[in-house]
């Protein structure tokens, strides 16, 4: 293994140079990429309708493409998950992942082999080399990897077949074989779609493994670490795992959890890296160990554009491409990839710390959502349930935010702060209502709710009369361009009113 271990450093730091290049060249690689989007996608039914042929520079790209979100998209793709081709992308597609929806419960974004190879393949390697290149004493190759992963499932449209998932799950499904021999625990388990007898199988299988590194969500890492622990009788992930040496994470903030990851591992040998990778793409990764900043991955297949946030929601916003980009203000994303998301507005918003190279942070969503545990809560998820269980039970309510509270070292819940304006006779059974609709609209709310592991029931603290508004005056607030922030990631608003 050592032999082995050397061999794949090695490898691993040749990459490098490649990531050099475009930290000196972003702009040129940015171009290069952009000309062989369109020319690949030109005979596509989606190219042939925006005049891909004939565009040469960005200044073109912008004219002949109006900006998409998924609801424009979303004709081409349930054509493409019942057997349609060469619609958006020219290879065949026929995975999807899925991810949470604005209108619909779920999202199905396409999954071109390209895009597994050139995307989140790459991703994965990239993770790995700058782990190496910032541990020059490495012996990540000597071990496993324990990867956190979804499922996926089989949709039949006739004498069609197409799968949707986790992108996690439709990654480790068709990962190359170099990479699934440093994997664990082994696929049977890993993509088990039942939660409550995955985490216990992969605890029982990985107990006694030499784990060198692992993955997944901060929320479902913690349960898992700590059924391993039951089932060692241990005191610290350290006596488990003495060679674990990083934690890529990824997906919600890392933030919360960081105190109770470091008190897990009781050892400050073990690091954390973090990645920005979703359904839509790889985008970033942590580059510098100092630093919680991110790496733009700039030869993905990706080109990227960004919109200011106070531009976001006018009707003819300005849209900038890199070279345009400045440090220190907020951008929505915009994306176009190798797997026919064009001028894909991802909701997720970053601000630039450096240009040279091109670091940023993540800071939020273009829309108010609550995503401390991974769920994804958005406004429009809110309106719905309370909509639902004020019907249900005849109240009405003023005024409303809601905020996560933390009951343990990897569970919590929502706090619905309402003032209601009619309280319903059973409180009890509003929050009832409104929590099972939430699942209904949400499925990311609803697997982190699943048997309470990560996500308790929401809890609900009435409002006496008159609440809000003080707030609001208090604030010097009042008038109406003024609104109570629906949903937090932190509770000084909720604390605060």
């Amino acid at each position: 293994m050592a032999i082995l271990n050397s061999i794949a450093s090695w490898f691993m730091k040749k990459r490098m140079h490649q990531i050099e290049l475009f930290m000196k060249y972003p702009h040129e690689v940015q171009h290069e990429w952009l000309l062989k989007l369109v020319n690949e996608a030109k005979h596509t039914e989606f190219g042939k309708a925006h005049q891909l042929q004939d565009i040469r520079n960005y200044e073109q790209f912008k004219t002949f493409i109006p900006l998409q979100d998924y609801e424009s998209l979303k004709p081409y793709i349930e054509r493409n998950r019942r057997g349609e081709q060469n619609l958006l992308w020219p290879s065949e597609i026929k995975w999807f992942a899925k991810s949470s929806g604005t209108t619909d419960k779920s999202k199905f974004i396409p999954v071109s082999e390209e895009f597994l190879d050139g995307c989140h393949y790459n991703g994965g390697r990239d993770m790995v080399t700058l782990h190496c290149v910032n541990n020059s004493e490495t012996r990540l190759f000597t071990g496993k990897n324990l990867a956190l992963g979804g499922s996926f499932k089989t949709d039949e449209f006739g004498n069609h077949s197409s799968y949707h998932g986790d992108v996690s799950a439709i990654i480790i499904q068709n990962l190359p074989m170099w990479a699934e021999y440093f994997r664990a625990p082994g696929v049977d388990i890993a993509l088990m779609d039942e939660w409550e007898s995955k985490l216990e199988k992969m605890a029982r299988t990985m107990a006694d493994e030499n784990v060198t590194s692992i993955a997944g969500v901060p929320s479902w890492m913690l349960v898992l670490l700590k059924r391993i622990l039951d089932i060692r009788g241990a005191g610290s992930i350290r006596e488990v795992w003495p060679n674990l040496e990083v934690y890529f994470h990824g997906g919600v903030s890392f933030t919360p959890y960081k105190e109770t990851f470091r008190q897990l591992f009781d050892s400050d040998k073990t690091s954390y890296m973090q990645l920005y990778n979703a359904s839509e793409g790889f985008f970033g990764i942590q580059d510098q160990r100092v630093s919680d900043e991110m790496l733009l991955m700039l030869d993905y297949g990706i080109f990227y554009e960004f919109i200011p946030m106070q531009e976001v929601h006018k009707e003819n916003p300005r849209i900038y491409n890199l070279s345009e980009i400045q440090t220190g203000v907020v951008y929505a994303m915009v994306i176009t990839t190798n797997a026919g998301l064009w001028r894909y507005q991802l909701g997720d918003t970053i601000q630039f710390t450096s240009t040279n190279p091109y670091r940023f942070i993540i800071t939020g969503r273009t829309r108010q959502h609550i995503n401390v545990f991974g769920e994804e809560l958005m406004v429009h998820n809110a309106e719905h349930a309370l909509k639902t269980a004020c019907e249900k039970t005849h109240a009405s309510i003023t005024d409303y935010t809601v905020a996560p509270r933390f009951m343990g070292e990897q569970t919590g819940l929502h706090e619905w702060l309402i003032e209601f304006d009619k309280s319903p006779d059973n409180p009890a059974y509003f929050m009832d209502v409104l929590d099972k609709a939430l699942m209904q609209v949400n499925s990311d709310y609803e697997a982190k709710r699943y048997n309470n592991y990560v996500l308790s029931a929401p809890e609900l603290r009435m409002a006496e009369k008159g609440s809000f508004y003080n707030w609001l005056k208090a604030n010097n607030k009042l008038g109406g361009q003024y609104k109570v922030p629906r949903l937090s990631n932190d509770r000084k608003i909720i604390e605060s009113i």
